[in-house]
């Protein structure tokens, strides 16, 4: 009797093991386009998390992951995503229960409780703000402060008779020159036009303020006015009101567009402003962290991308796997590498062990600081994912896309980082994003970046897209592999999510002419949930 008890129990041990253990094939390679079928509203709500076996859809296989893989396996470590971007809404229903809590600080003591160098910091940290409660909402463009510093430089220097170092310099100074009129002229005519929709909009409105007695008005009803002939109503003043409100465009939209308009000419552009006044802190000194405050939503109404990528990553993870570090550094304009660095550093030391990095710009004054976070990540463990742009440059050419981990497409600073091009969910020649950045150097691998539904701040709901989007899918399943299998390391993880990924090899647009899909990327894969967890599994097992 005793040895039957024997051979039951391990009996049983050896069929919850094998139960534990992923033994299921990986989805291979797509060397052909599969013929799509017309996908229904529903299936387009959440395309991305669909399987190109099972839907005909280029999604991650997240449900196929859940349904077959997970049911199986058992949460390991909750994992601490960092998302270092704008502010994030969360109070939003969908987010609130998923928000990490620095359970070694005391809340509104103003008190260091945990000795960590930021006072109160319950839920991350804001880099745009200060002691006051004040943050910034404008900072200038990278190109607005290097050429504040190079201009001053070579006003007096002899440009014909420069040194090595000075000449190169120069030529950096050339091009960030012309890059910076080219943004003045763009923004500047942008700026005359919202000017001039703000002046006839507002004057068409107070010519018709006594037919309606300030009561809002609809299309129909100005059709209808607009028949009788009015002397003191042109033409054109009913025609900019009718298109004004069949594309949804209101008082509060002139203003605001207006305003923001105005903002990026006088700040995000400006030589003589100052981006820092708010901090008070010195941009070019890494050790002055005495900056910042602790609210990391108290601006979610001019800023909503934090909080898009918030909704796209723990979205992915549905079994409790998650909790959402805010770290906000990104205002209209260009984020400073100081925050950055600073923000990877407190990510790390505070139990990230993911980062979520979806902005970019196309120069770094001071990007030694953010290779020296990276390799600190690295030593400690975390992953970072970044963004390839939504210039669609082919970066192999054109490598000016900030953060990266390399410098002029030579050797990476580390093994820790990974860059995402974003893709779409069209099985032919529009797989890739048109706006997508690309190049087998820089991007390391694509991920659904077109119409995900995510949470838009206030308790809505909204779709986002480009790269940061990608990025975001990426964190997500990156999160899943590091909560079931935590014992890999940031690297490992980072190769898994490259060489797992489904690899397609017909040909897609890139400006005027076709590629294979899979010379776009490092990888040449889009990001494959399904297959990235039954390589974590196996490589667990070694």
């Amino acid at each position: 009797m005793k040895k039957q008890i024997l051979l039951f129990t391990s009996i049983c041990l050896c069929l919850f093991n094998c139960k534990q253990e992923l033994n299921f094939s990986p989805i291979s390679s797509i060397n052909d386009t599969i013929p799509q079928r017309q996908l229904s509203e529903e299936e387009l709500k959440f395309w991305h998390f669909r399987d190109i076996i099972l839907d005909t859809i280029p999604g991650i296989s997240l449900n196929r992951t859940y349904d077959n893989l997970l049911t199986i396996k058992d949460v390991k470590e909750k994992i601490v995503v960092a998302i270092i971007d704008g502010e994030i809404d969360i109070n939003h229903t969908d987010l609130k229960s998923k928000i990490w809590i620095n359970k070694d600080e005391i809340p509104n003591n103003n008190i260091d409780d945990d000795n960590n160098g930021y006072i109160d910091d319950i839920h991350g940290w804001n880099f745009l703000g200060n002691a006051k409660g004040e943050k910034n909402k404008f900072v200038n463009f990278e190109i607005t402060r290097y050429l504040k510093k190079l201009k001053p430089y070579f006003e007096n220097k002899d440009t014909l008779n420069l040194n090595s170092n000075d000449k190169d310099l120069y030529d950096l100074y050339g091009q960030i020159n012309n890059r910076y009129n080219d943004r003045m002229n763009y923004f500047l005519a942008e700026k005359q036009n919202y000017d001039l929709l703000f002046t006839l909009y507002f004057n068409a409105k107070k010519k018709l303020d006594k037919y309606f007695i300030n009561k809002p008005f609809n299309v129909k009803d100005l059709d209808s006015l607009s028949k009788l002939g009015l002397k003191d109503v042109s033409e054109s003043d009913f025609e900019i009101l009718i298109n004004c409100l069949a594309n949804g465009v209101d008082d509060n939209y002139v203003i605001n567009e207006k305003e923001h308009a105005t903002n990026i000419i006088e700040k995000v552009l400006s030589l003589s402003f100052n981006d820092r006044i708010t901090q008070g802190d010195n941009p070019e000194d890494i050790k002055d962290i005495d900056y910042g405050n602790n609210s990391v939503n108290g601006h979610i109404e001019y800023m909503s991308h934090g909080t898009k990528m918030a909704g796209i990553i723990s979205g992915i993870n549905q079994n409790n796997e998650i909790e959402i570090m805010s770290l906000p550094i990104s205002a209209y304009g260009d984020e400073h590498d100081k925050d950055i660095a600073l923000a990877i550093r407190y990510s790390v030391d505070n139990g990230a062990k993911v980062i979520n990095m979806s902005f970019s710009k196309e120069y770094s004054i001071n990007k030694e600081w953010v290779f020296d976070a990276f390799k600190y990540a690295e030593k400690n463990n975390v992953l970072i994912v970044g963004i390839a742009g939504n210039l669609a440059y082919n970066l192999n050419l054109n490598n000016t896309i900030y953060p990266n981990d390399n410098e002029n497409n030579s050797a990476d600073v580390s093994d820790n980082f990974i860059m995402v091009g974003a893709s779409t969910n069209n099985l032919n020649e529009n797989l890739r994003s048109s706006s997508s950045s690309y190049g087998n150097i820089d991007v390391d691998i694509f991920a659904p970046g077109s119409r995900i539904n995510t949470t838009m701040t206030n308790n809505e709901h909204t779709t986002s897209g480009g790269t940061s989007s990608a990025a975001a899918v990426t964190s997500g399943v990156a999160v899943l592999i590091r909560s079931y299998y935590p014992e890999l390391t940031a690297s490992q993880v980072k190769h898994i999510l490259m060489n797992s990924g489904i690899e397609y090899t017909f040909n897609v647009k890139v400006e005027d002419t076709l590629l294979p899909f899979n010379t776009l990327s490092k990888s040449g894969k889009i990001v494959n949930a399904y297959n990235a967890l039954i390589m974590a599994d196996s490589l667990s097992r070694e």
